[in-house]
């Protein structure tokens, strides 16, 4: 096993369904997470959301909008805004953009998870919950190549299996598991002590 100072970062992806799946996700990982938890879920970019207000009723955890230039700190919660892609950089540094759409997506796991393989490598957890189609499955490959460690829903377990059986079917995934899993299995790989 991994020290327990080894994780630097958590990223989360779902599209359909997701809401439900994060709220459950993110109430498991308690209050004291000494890590930041960034979120992609695909939004409808024609309404205002409310996601942060819904999913900061299920949890401990600070949640809030990224918001470009801000520096991801430990036990928040950052999410996506609808239409921009979200990307992190070295020292937790967030950036959002309105470049392309990736596969027909903004925002995109993918871009996500290839900007926290790049930043974090051995560092980064990232999970893959419901939803419809394959966003995520190139950003696991991305982080599996860079050391991170990469948890998948069960697919018979998510309400849409899309995006979880994409991510375990590109062979990169550590963990598949049942949702209300997910969350015990990340805070035991975290750790909830702060650094030294």
């Amino acid at each position: 096993m991994p020290p327990p100072d080894r994780y630097a970062i958590v990223a989360v992806a779902s599209s359909a369904g997701g809401i439900g799946a994060l709220g459950r996700f993110l109430g498991g990982l308690g209050g004291d997470l000494r890590v930041p938890v960034l979120v992609v879920q695909h939004l409808d970019p024609r309404h205002r959301t409310v996601i942060a207000e819904v999913l900061s009723r299920r949890t401990r955890l600070k949640v809030k909008l990224a918001e470009t230039d801000e520096t991801a700190r430990p036990g928040t919660v950052y999410i996506a805004p609808p239409d921009r892609h979200l990307l992190v950089g070295p020292g937790g540094v967030l950036t959002l953009t309105s470049t392309e759409l990736v596969h027909f997506l903004r925002p995109s796991a993918d871009l996500l998870f290839e900007s926290v393989a790049g930043a974090y490598g051995p560092q980064a957890i990232v999970c893959i919950l419901t939803g419809t189609g394959r966003d995520g499955a190139m950003g696991v490959d991305a982080v599996r190549s860079r050391g991170g460690t990469v948890i998948a829903q069960t697919p018979e377990s998510a309400e849409f299996s899309g995006m979880p059986s994409a991510a375990v079917g590109t062979g990169a995934v550590d963990y598949v598991l049942p949702l209300d899993e997910i969350a015990p299995v990340v805070r035991g790989l975290v750790g909830t002590e702060g650094r030294r």
